[in-house]
């Protein structure tokens, strides 16, 4: 922490919030607005202003986020709370302050999360899934995973997500590192189908962990890339959730032949009445030798998703993320460290989960070494890589950019069964970048002249 300052300002927060909980807990319609003003009594000026405006908004129109609000607070008050005070205190106040004074002393970005692989290793072997380009056989050793977690905590970074692979098939060492680091929250992104009652009663007891379920659609287009009875398993482990009040969200990938599922009021209504709190979007990613480009969504297309995403985000009670098409209210890509960075499972610390080139691995290095590596510094100094949100992103808006950075930094090929060239992926995305840019003009000058609009409606 930077100053003596900083700690008692936390440690303030920290109790505050511990006081508030109990106080909704006995009437939370009654109390909630109380506890806002108490909140904002001992919050430093400026912090999270917007957002606390944003809520104060909500209580009082008791809208679709009011409902959301609602659900946080049925979930088990013993999760409910240890992801409050990780989330809001230690992976943003304070966590926060730890990244800000090392990025000024050291020159780099410092993340706010690390997406770590804990194994290649997966039960399904899903079309275009990235993942399955490095095999089955890597693993990072449960002292690793430890290891890591304490280097990024010494940072500020108390937000771990678990990719693959798939993480579930590590059960057991991903709950011990639950249980050890019970100041972090740790999500993780999985195909769902290894959570049983079981595993549910372990994430009660550790209280610090929350799934991302993957689901590409209804029955028919979730199968049809995952494989014959997934949906019906994911099925299977949201009412295993629900039932036991834990929260978890839906992952859900968009891609040329699911995006009209996915972005339908069924689709969100399932999921909602499923139980879950939040949706993250990922754009298909034409990532590896075995990439499918088929499933790269058109302009016209990916324009839907933009459309439709934002009205239901005005009037469903769910949290909805579009990673591609959201990028305005993050200031563009947020990879390389400046947001997250991403360790697969053989120890290279890439700048993202879609960029397998490094200069870096965590067994040779230390984080902070990795994120001064030449690759990671490209991107801290390239930073954003086009002013329109839009086309945010090095690779598959900008693919020029991170050509030159692969090349420039000599960062090599991290993908050790079947290396892709950085100018093979770069040639298959130049043409969706053309193709896309015009239509992503047109959006971002008219979301330009609205934007203060939009975000008022929460849009």
């Amino acid at each position: 922490m930077s100053s003596i300052a900083e700690r008692v300002k936390t440690a303030t927060i920290s109790t505050t919030l511990n006081q508030s909980l109990k106080y909704l807990d006995k009437d939370l319609e009654t109390n909630l607005p109380k506890v806002m003003e108490l909140v904002d009594k001992v919050t430093p000026e400026g912090w999270y202003e917007e957002p606390r405006n944003a809520i104060r908004n909500v209580i009082q129109k008791k809208n679709h986020w009011y409902e959301l609000i609602m659900k946080v607070m049925e979930l088990d008050a013993g999760v409910r709370n240890t992801f409050l005070k990780n989330f809001m205190v230690n992976a943003s106040l304070s966590g926060g302050a730890i990244q800000e004074s090392v990025r000024e002393k050291e020159g780099c970005n410092v993340p706010w999360a690390i997406l770590l692989d804990p194994t290649s290793a997966c039960n399904l072997y899903c079309t275009g899934c990235w993942a399955a380009e490095y095999g089955n056989r890597l693993n990072l050793t449960l002292n690793e995973l430890d290891s890591i977690v304490t280097q990024g905590k010494e940072l500020g970074t108390y937000m771990y997500i678990f990719t693959g692979g798939e993480p579930l098939v590590r059960k057991e060492d991903i709950i011990a590192l639950c249980e050890k680091h019970s100041d972090c929250e740790f999500l993780t992104f999985t195909n769902g189908t290894l959570i049983d009652e079981d595993f549910c009663k372990e994430m009660l007891r550790v209280k610090n962990f929350v799934p991302a379920i993957s689901l590409e659609g209804f029955e028919d287009a979730n199968d049809g890339r995952r494989g014959k009875g997934v949906f019906e398993k994911v099925m299977k482990a949201m009412a295993l959730l629900k039932e036991h009040k834990l929260p978890f969200g839906i992952s859900t990938c968009y891609t040329s032949q699911n995006y009209q599922d996915i972005t339908s009021e069924e689709y969100f209504d399932m999921i909602i009445d499923a139980g879950a709190l939040f949706v993250w979007f990922f754009h298909y990613m034409p990532v590896g030798n075995g990439a499918a480009p088929q499933l790269l969504p058109s302009p016209e297309q990916r324009a839907e998703v933009y459309h439709r995403i934002r009205e239901y985000r005005s009037r469903k009670p769910i949290f909805s993320m579009d990673f591609q098409n959201d990028a305005e209210y993050v200031g563009g890509c947020i990879a390389g460290g400046r947001r997250y960075l991403h360790i697969n499972a053989k120890g290279d610390v890439e700048p993202c989960v879609f960029v397998h080139y490094s200069n870096a691995n965590i067994r040779e290095c230390t984080l902070l070494e990795a994120l001064k590596s030449p690759v990671f510094m490209a991107y801290h100094d390239g930073q954003p890589f086009n002013e329109n949100m839009l086309r945010p992103c090095p690779m598959l808006e900008n693919p020029e950019k991170v050509r030159a950075m692969v090349k420039e930094t000599n960062a090599q090929s991290t993908d050790y069964e079947s290396p892709e060239t950085i100018d093979s992926l770069c040639d298959r995305c130049t043409p969706y970048a053309e193709n896309w840019k015009p239509t992503a003009d047109i959006l971002w000058n008219a979301c330009s002249g609205c934007q203060k609009g939009c975000k008022e409606k929460g849009e």
